[in-house]
Parts: structure tokens; C-alpha cells; sequence
């Protein structure tokens, strides 16, 4: 019966990619749209990689639900809970169902033939972020933060809870024989489980990171770990003895499998590798090298035949295991898609993301057309299209301005000034200026035909988040971290005056195609309508249950699209300020919302690394006409950051500041030269925002964990807030 579905389905696939009168291989996949959406540009952003016991069909869970491909064709041929932001994904041993541990704390269960959902498993309280079966396929053993569970995989009954870690888990993996559990945990631990009962074995210290992912060995003796201190090791799973430790990766190891024959480990690691070693002798045998961005998921076919590694690059690589021979790769995915833009025609959509690329795609068939990068390229935080639809600008974390021909894709030049990321790029209706807004509390105005910066706009005090022009040109508008909205004569750079009004940072601003109203979108929850001429506040929308990260403002001026951390596009009666529609479909924050000239489509753009495409229904479009403007429409915190310590050198005491884009549990950790800790500084649950100033940020007074004070020397301080991980040194000179 399983095979007579398969065929059926991989047939009707065949039948609809022939007749499409578009090349299918450059079409995103457009099942389980949102209401409304009548495309979706990008398969979301890659977690983790899963192959079927027949080494048939390949599951990805990504951010916006679980892929399901051919492994012969490399053809999509499911999208397992559409909208649904997924961390892991698992198949039963006989390939039966599908399990993924979501978000939103779930664990839904499908029939892998039929894409029927089963059942769904409810209990956890934080993100599912392991989800695997037993290798009787009886029971489901599931992670989320510190809580681990197992279930009866026919029933969807709790079996039992495993207790004795304080910290979150990150990987769990069952023996061979199904009678042991094992999880990597946060604290640089591994746990052992009797399964049947419940009691902890033993835990295996030897980390100095973060233990990301465990495998058992095929003959289940022994059991390899990966760990943020950029080592695996290998240990013995009767008398818990660490056998060796294989060290090689220059930075934290995300994955880590045996080869179904055991004589292979592979290990994958944020450098961009993925390293293979001798299970026997611990030497290392290759390095893969294929991405351009870190390897987060691993993973052997059943068969032995094929080694997958999935990428932050948004990549899956395959490669031929007898003689290591890259075979194919699946592209498609995409990092946190932070910005989005129409050309002036209505024909493309320009979207930057942080796999440090913007893509091009056709707005009406929403067929990718090209990809702008270059080589040592970082996050794309903004987009533009020049008025004449010529050029591409960027504004990028590496604090450059880039240009770019938005027919050829050739890269014109590199506008260099800024000293921190750029966050906003705009171009004057006229065309000659371009305007960009920085972190370094700048917007600096750059010629157009030259590239040669024409004036500075100091004035914030605080990083700028958000740059836009009039609809004449003659007025810039900037918002920023200082929470009020300077408005500049862009001729002479005069400050005018300052809307104020929000009472945190303000992430957007846009002009009403007639220039005489401008919204804002701020932290503080709210959007806030203004008369562009005097100033005065006109009305306040506060029906947001999140930050609002995107405004922008209909053709016609009558509408007003925000977007928003609460993961939804709302459309507002700009004039009344009532609320007149919330479009849902994204699983992250929205980070841009963006028009098309007539006013017809909307597209949103989100850290779900996808772009939504709304048709928007007449009803709401009211009377819109085609303009030539550009409104830069981009949020906040668009990501999460450490930052310099202050001062430094110091001595004895130092802040720590940092940046969540997102609420987060934060740890700061202290280590000395060596990789030990010195010091860990339990922040706890923190809300979105910038943590700089010495009442927020992170205080250490140079002391260890027995309170005595550290000595001179280069030490290494590391921040940990949900997903994201980074490491900066410090110096203490006495």
C-alpha cells in the first residue's frame, strides 16, 4: 500500500510540474498557504534532517512546517503542518509517520503516506527541541527546555517524565536496544536513562560547552556527543568511561552521527564543516567543505549509501558515502528575511535576509530570478529599488551600503562610512541621493552617481532603525533606540523638528503618498499617526500585542499595513484608525511589509524566512493610484547581539551589553584562556530589547564562582539567549 501512495503521489507531482508553463525546479512550493496568500517566496529556514528507513524520502523540519522530498528526484512532495515553526523532526523505523517537536510546544504525528494527521502530543512548555522514536517505534521520547518525556507513539499517552537535570536539554537519542536514553543537555552533561523505568544511570561530565547532540554507535557500546567547546567525544555506555575526545573544529559543534555501519563518525560544526572520523582511532579521515554558513543537522540514509548535512546557508548537500563525491544539492530555503520591496513596475520583489544575500523574485509567478552576494558578505537588513528600478541598494551588517544592477545582477559599489550595522536604506524620488540609517546613531546621504557621502545627520543620540524621504524628497524622516522621530530638511540638513510621543524604541516610519501624514511603529506596542507638517499627534493604534516592527502606508495613503513580533500583518483605516483586517500566516516576527505601486498585493517579509504575498481585498484598497516612492519600512532589534564589554580593559568590574530581537532566557559566561569557566551569570527571563546602559546590561565585578578576584589576562566572555550563542573576548589589566 506504501509503495502504491508513493507512486501515485510522485505521478500526480510529474503530471503538475510538466504542464506548468514555468520552470517547477524555480517555483517555491505552494502548499498549505495561509488564507490570503496567494504565493510564498522560500521553503522557510532549515533546522533539522531525517531520512525514512528506506532511505526513501528525506523530512526537514524548517520554519514554516516539515518538507517531505523524494530522495531520487530531490522533488517536494509533502508540507507536513504548513505555518508551524518546527526545531526537529523524526520518522518511525518503518517509515509509517512522521513526528515534529514545534515552537509552540506541540509534537503532531502524520501518516508519512498521507499527510493525515494522526494526533498530537501536548504537554511540553517550551519548544520541542528533540524529538526522536524508539527503535520498536513503540514510544516517542521528546525535549522541550528542561523537561523530558516519553510516550506511547499509538496512544499519544504520557508515559513518564526523566528528572535529575537543571538544565535544558538539546538532543536526545535511544540505544539500539531501545533500553537506554541518552541527553546532551545545556551544562556540558550527558544523561543516561533506563528507559522502562525512569532511573538516571549515570551522567557524563567532560564538556566545557554546551552538549548539543548525542548518537549512539550501531552496536550501541559506545556514545558520541557534541559539544559547543568544539569537541566531540566518545564514551562507553556500560561503565560511562570518556574513551577520547576528537578535537579539530575551529568553532561549536552543532551535530554529530555514526555511519550505519559504525566505522564513521561525522560531525558538523558552525565553521562550515563537516569533519569525518575513524571510529576506531579517532583519526580524522576528510573534511567536507561545501557550505558558505554553519552545518546544523547531520545525517546518514539507512543505507549507507548517502551522507546529507543541512546549512545555515540555506542549503542541503549530498554527497556519495563510497567515495565521498558531492552529488546534488537542495536550495530554496532562506535565512531571517528581514526586508521586502516592489520595483516601481509592480514586477519584482526584492528580499534581503541574513544568509548575507537578496534575492529577486518574479512578483507575479513568484519564480526566483537571481541571487545578489559577494564574497565576505553579511545579513542583508535592508532593501531598495531605485525610482527608475535600475538599482538595488542593501544595507548590511558588515556597515556598508551595497549597489547592485537589478537586471544583471552585477555588483556596482560599496558605500563606506558607516562604523555600525545599517538597518535602513532609502532612495529620494529623484534618484540621486540615497539615504542609509545606522546603529553608529547616523543617517548619512550618499550621491547616487559617485557613491561619495554628501552630508551626516547627527541628532538621535541612539542607533537609527528606520529612514525614509517625503514623497517630494524634500523631508527625511528618521526613527530610532531615542524614541522620538527627528524630521530633516534632506537639502540642507537641518533639523526641522522631532515627533514625540513613544515610550520605547522606534522601529518604522513611513510618509502617506500625499507627505502630509506620517505612522510610526515603536516597541512600545503601539503605531502612532502624525501631521507631517506641524508634528501634532493625530491618533494612537493600540491594538498590537507585540512590538511593531513594519509601517507602511497604501498608494492611495488610506490603508496602513503593520507588521509586528506577534507574527501578524494587520491593516488598518489610516484616517480612522479602526482595524480592518489581521492576516496570519508567518511563524516569526514580521520584519517589513511592503505595497505594490497599485496597492493590489502586499508582501511581508519575516524571520520565518519567507515572503508572503497578500491579495488584498478591494474593500480595503479603497482608492489607490500608481506612484513613484519608496518607503523603507524595517523594525528594531533585528537580531540578537553581544556586544563589547565596557569599559575595556578594566578592572576589577565590566557590563556587558546585548541586544534579544526576541523574550529569552540569557546566560553570560566567563571563561579564562583555557576554555574553563571562571564565572556564570544566571540573567534569566528577559523581555525583547537593548540591554546597553549600566542599569541593563550584564554586571560582573570580576570575581569566580568562590568570589575571589580574577587575575590579569585575555578572557572570553559568552552570551546564551534561546537559539543564539556568540563569544567576544575581554581584558582585565590590574
Amino acid at each position: 500500500m506504501q509503495k502504491t501512495t508513493s507512486f501515485t503521489f510522485g505521478l500526480l507531482l510529474f503530471i503538475f510540474a510538466v504542464t506548468l508553463p514555468f520552470s517547477f525546479a524555480d517555483i517555491p512550493p505552494q502548499w498549505g498557504l495561509p488564507e490570503g496568500v496567494k504565493a510564498r517566496l522560500g521553503k522557510g529556514g532549515l533546522r533539522e534532517i531525517r531520512y525514512s528507513h528506506d532511505s526513501t524520502r528525506l523530512a526537514v523540519a524548517s520554519t514554516v512546517g516539515i518538507w517531505v522530498y523524494d530522495t531520487a528526484t530531490n522533488e517536494e512532495i509533502a508540507l507536513l503542518g504548513a505555518h508551524t515553526n518546527f526545531d526537529s523532526v523524526g520518522f518511525s523505523p518503518n517509515g509509517a509517520t512522521i513526528a515534529g517537536g514545534s515552537r509552540d510546544a506541540a509534537i503532531p504525528i502524520w501518516d508519512a503516506d498521507t499527510g493525515e494527521r494522526l494526533q498530537t502530543l501536548k504537554g511540553h512548555t517550551h519548544t520541542v527541541i528533540s524529538v526522536v522514536f524508539s527503535p520498536d517505534g513503540r514510544t516517542i521520547a521528546s525535549a522541550g527546555g528542561v523537561g523530558i518525556r516519553l510516550w506511547d507513539a499509538n496512544t499519544g499517552e504520557r508515559l513518564r517524565s526523566y528528572t535529575g537535570h537543571r538544565t535544558n536539554a538539546t538532543s536526545l537519542a535511544f540505544s539500539p536496544d531501545g533500553l537506554k536514553l541518552a541527553a546532551g543537555c545545556e551544562n556540558a552533561t550527558i544523561h543516561l536513562w533506563q528507559t522502562d523505568t525512569g532511573v538516571r544511570l549515570r551522567t557524563l561530565k567532560g564538556h566545557a560547552g554546551s552538549v548539543n547532540s548525542v548518537a549512539f554507535s550501531p552496536d550501541g557500546r559506545n556514545l558520541a556527543s557534541a559539544s559547543a567547546d568544539k569537541t566531540v567525544g566518545l564514551w562507553r555506555t556500560d561503565t560511562g568511561q570518556h574513551l577520547r575526545t576528537l578535537e579539530g573544529h575551529t568553532r561549536w559543534i552543532s551535530s554529530v552521527t555514526y555511519s550505519p555501519d559504525g566505522r564513521i563518525i561525522a560531525s558538523a560544526s558552525a565553521e562550515e564543516t563537516t569533519r569525518l572520523w575513524d571510529t576506531d582511532t579517532g583519526n580524522h579521515l576528510r573534511t567536507l567543505k561545501r557550505h558558505t554558513a554553519g552545518v546544523r543537522s547531520v545525517a546518514f540514509s539507512p543505507d549507507g549509501r548517502t551522507y546529507a548535512s543541512a546549512s545555515a546557508d540555506t542549503t542541503i548537500q549530498f554527497w556519495k558515502v563510497d567515495t565521498w563525491r558531492h552529488l546534488r544539492t537542495i536550495a530554496g530555503y532562506m535565512g531571517y528575511t528581514y526586508s521586502v520591496k516592489f520595483s516601481p513596475d509592480d514586477s519584482v520583489i526584492a528580499s534581503g535576509s541574513s544568509d548575507d544575500a537578496i534575492r529577486l523574485w518574479n512578483a507575479e509567478t513568484g519564480e526566483f530570478l537571481r541571487m545578489l552576494t559577494r564574497p565576505s558578505a553579511d545579513s542583508v537588513y535592508s532593501v531598495a529599488f531605485s525610482p527608475d528600478g535600475l538599482t538595488v541598494a542593501s544595507g548590511n551588517a558588515d556597515a556598508t551600503v551595497q549597489l547592485w544592477d537589478a537586471d544583471t545582477g552585477k555588483h556596482l559599489d560599496t558605500l563606506k562610512g558607516h562604523t555600525e550595522p545599517v538597518d535602513s536604506v532609502a532612495f529620494n524620488p529623484d534618484g540621486r541621493t540615497l539615504a542609509s540609517a545606522s546603529l553608529d546613531e547616523t543617517i548619512r546621504l550618499w550621491d547616487t552617481e559617485n557613491g561619495k557621502q554628501l552630508r551626516m545627520l547627527k541628532g538621535h543620540g541612539n542607533a537609527v532603525n528606520s529612514v525614509v524621504f517625503s514623497p517630494d524628497g524634500r523631508t527625511i524622516a528618521g526613527g530610532s533606540d531615542g524614541w522620538k522621530i527627528p524630521l530633516w530638511n534632506s537639502q540642507s540638513g537641518k533639523q526641522l523638528h522631532a515627533l514625540v510621543g513613544h515610550t520605547n524604541s522606534v522601529n518604522s516610519v513611513a510618509f502617506s503618498s500625499d507627505g502630509r501624514t506620517i505612522a510610526s511603529g515603536s516597541q512600545d506596542k503601539t503605531v502612532r499617526i502624525w501631521n507631517a507638517q506641524n508634528g501634532k499627534h493625530l491618533r494612537t493604534l493600540e491594538e498590537q500585542t507585540g512590538a511593531v516592527t513594519s509601517v507602511a502606508f497604501s498608494p492611495g495613503g488610506r490603508t496602513l499595513a503593520t507588521g509586528g513580533q506577534d507574527t501578524t500583518v494587520r491593516l488598518w483605516n489610516a484616517d480612522t484608525g479602526e482595524l480592518l483586517q489581521t492576516l496570519e500566516g508567518h511563524t516569526d516576527t514580521v520584519e517589513s511589509v511592503a505595497f505594490g505601486t497599485v496597492g493590489r498585493t502586499l508582501a511581508s517579509a519575516s524571520r520565518d524566512g519567507t515572503v508572503l504575498l497578500w491579495e488584498i481585498d478591494s474593500s480595503i484598497r479603497l482608492a489607490v493610484r500608481p506612484l513613484e516612492r519608496r518607503v523603507t519600512t524595517l523594525g528594531n532589534v533585528k537580531h540578537t547581539a553581544l556586544l563589547q564589554n565596557y569599559p575595556n580593559p578594566f578592572n576589577p568590574e565590566t557590563w556587558i551589553p546585548y541586544q534579544l530581537v526576541n523574550d529569552a532566557v540569557v546566560t553570560v559566561s566567563i571563561y579564562d584562556q583555557s576554555g574553563h569557566i571562571v564565572r556564570t551569570l544566571d540573567i534569566g527571563h528577559q523581555k525583547s530589547g537593548v540591554y546597553r546602559d549600566k542599569a541593563r546590561a550584564a554586571y560582573w565585578d570580576g570575581r569566580n564562582q568562590n568570589g575571589e578576584l580574577v587575575a590579569s589576562g585575555n578572557y572570553h566572555y559568552q552570551l546564551r539567549a534561546g537559539d543564539y550563542t556568540a563569544i567576544r573576548r575581554m581584558l582585565i589589566v590590574k
